[in-house]
């Protein structure tokens, strides 16, 4: 199971934010640490972001991650709308 952190504070003060404000936020996040690369549609990035994954966390919210399987992290680098591609 991997593990979850954050790229920076501004990041991770997002991020509990939006728990405080969708409860199933928490699950969702617990289902992406089983598998990172096939729970919640995520999928990898191209362009300027490849290398980088996104998954949906909820109606128009989604996170930017990269997955680090040497260590079993996955480093959260965005959460917002689509807006943070």
């Amino acid at each position: 199971m991997y593990e979850i952190f954050t790229a920076n504070k501004k990041t991770e003060k997002r991020l509990l934010e939006y728990i405080r404000l969708g409860k199933d936020i928490k699950n969702k996040l617990e289902r992406l640490k089983i598998d990172p690369r096939r729970e919640l549609d995520a999928h990898p990035m191209h362009g300027k972001l490849a290398g980088k994954w996104s998954c949906w966390l909820g109606y128009n919210l989604r996170i930017l991650y990269s997955i680090d399987d040497a260590n079993k992290r996955i480093i959260i680098e965005a959460v917002g709308t689509h807006k943070i591609y």
